[in-house]
């Protein structure tokens, strides 16, 4: 039996990838935290959380998907309303604010790896 494909999640801030990991370990998935969006491009799979707060994030996600063809979910602060029209015109899949994100984190992660 192979392994599932681990959530991959391009997230520097602790407390993100904190309640990430907190959660996937939560709902039995597996998550995969890059803190390093250089270091992404070493990585394949279907989804990428990402955090959308951080520079050079966005590009960094969208160097991935168009290498993957995977799914990215972003988060970003609800007051960057340019940063969320950009992940949108980027190609961002679905964009969440940093609030919604912390209170969905669990039910995303069922949801990533059910599909």
């Amino acid at each position: 039996m192979t392994e599932p494909t681990p959530t991959l999640a391009l997230v520097r801030d602790l407390l993100f990838s904190s309640k990430l990991t907190a959660a996937a370990k939560a709902t039995g998935t597996t998550v995969k935290v890059i803190r390093d969006s250089t270091k992404l491009a070493d990585f394949s799979g279907t989804r990428l959380i990402v955090d959308l707060n951080a520079d050079g994030h966005l590009a960094a996600a969208m160097a991935w998907k168009a290498r993957t063809g995977g799914e990215v979910i972003g988060f970003i602060a609800h007051v960057a309303g340019d940063g969320i029209a950009e992940a949108r015109r980027m190609g961002v899949d679905r964009v969440l604010s940093n609030g919604a994100f912390a209170q969905s984190a669990a039910s995303l992660l069922n949801t990533c790896s059910s599909s």
